[in-house]
């Protein structure tokens, strides 16, 4: 359907009559604006024995006709589309130091990069949420803060790249970054359950200002629910020593989901990743509400154009006019 913005700027529609009714004409030879270009170009343009235009207060009134029709925004309205609303704030933190390039969780592919492929499938899903992303090694950094674009958060998540933070891993500083990000957050509502941290590691905390377990409790008390995920396939006591992910602190990990309100999951392969993902899922499902929305065009610049068209031919015939 055809909608109008401002029907209020058909009120200019009679504004030349008045002017011309109210105001004295302007004299041929007196203090006028005068255009010699254009009566140059009038001249060139509208040799002897051309047939003559039409009259040009037509031209004129149609000319102003088609600048109140582009004023007054005429749009196209098409059917109203369900658009879901922003529902939970998802954080992520993704240990990026040295140890996520061993390849011990897929055939050929670094932890890092099965973390990518799963926990980009997440955010894929997470319609209607808002999604951040935080780096860290031995310092962290925000990669995308919380936004609805989740193209960009997983495009984000793909260009990570091994030890680009650090080769250290400080999993308290990334919980203290996400802890100032919610409390910088201007759209953050009153209710402080519905922001949630998926912190992923493969190692234990051993660089950073921060305790893991000081900054857990400091998560709790500004609403931040934390699932912490440890990745890795399990140390095995082999002939060669001790071969797997033996670095992992679990305890560590537990105690931050917990001091929190979240769950501590374990994830020896690809598999068991998208299951943790499934997972949490179910636990934190989108919270968004439908809202409707109607998608418009403007089309105020077909009559601006045409306007802009017509109005060469009359200033030409205006500058033959005063000729």
């Amino acid at each position: 359907m055809i909608h109008v913005a401002w029907p209020w700027m058909l009120l200019s529609l009679p504004l030349p009559w008045l002017l011309a009714r109210w105001l004295p004409p302007a004299q041929p030879h007196g203090a006028a604006l005068f255009l010699p270009f254009a009566a140059m170009v009038a001249g060139a343009a509208l040799p002897a024995g051309h047939p003559a235009p039409p009259p040009r207060k037509l031209l004129f009134a149609l000319v102003w006709l088609l600048l109140v029709l582009a004023a007054i925004r005429p749009q196209w309205v098409g059917d109203p589309e369900a658009v879901a609303a922003t529902g939970r704030r998802l954080l992520l933190a993704v240990d990026v130091s040295g140890s996520m390039a061993n390849q011990d969780m897929a055939g050929g592919a670094t932890r890092l990069q099965v973390v990518q492929k799963v926990a980009g499938d997440f955010i894929r899903r997470r319609h209607g949420d808002q999604v951040g992303l935080i780096l860290f090694g031995t310092r962290p950094y925000l990669q995308a803060p919380l936004t609805p674009d989740l193209n960009t958060v997983d495009q984000f998540l793909d260009e990570a790249m091994i030890g680009v933070a650090g080769t250290q891993t400080a999993i308290g500083d990334a919980i203290g970054l996400a802890i100032k990000r919610l409390k910088q957050d201007p759209t953050r509502s009153g209710h402080q359950g519905d922001t949630v941290l998926i912190l992923l590691t493969d190692g234990s905390s051993n660089a950073g200002a921060m305790p893991p377990v000081e900054a857990a409790k400091m998560a709790a008390q500004a609403g931040l629910r934390i699932y912490t995920i440890g990745v890795g396939a399990a140390a095995q006591d082999g002939f060669f020593g001790v071969s797997g992910n033996s670095d992992l602190d679990e305890d560590t990990l537990k105690s931050i989901a917990k001091t929190t309100g979240g769950e501590y999951f374990r994830a020896t392969d690809a598999a068991a990743l998208e299951q943790v993902y499934d997972r949490i899922d179910q636990l934190e499902p989108s919270a968004a509400r439908q809202q409707w929305y109607r998608p418009r065009d403007e089309w105020f610049a077909w009559p601006l154009g045409l306007a802009l068209l017509l109005s060469l031919p009359a200033v030409l015939w205006s500058g033959r006019a005063w000729r």
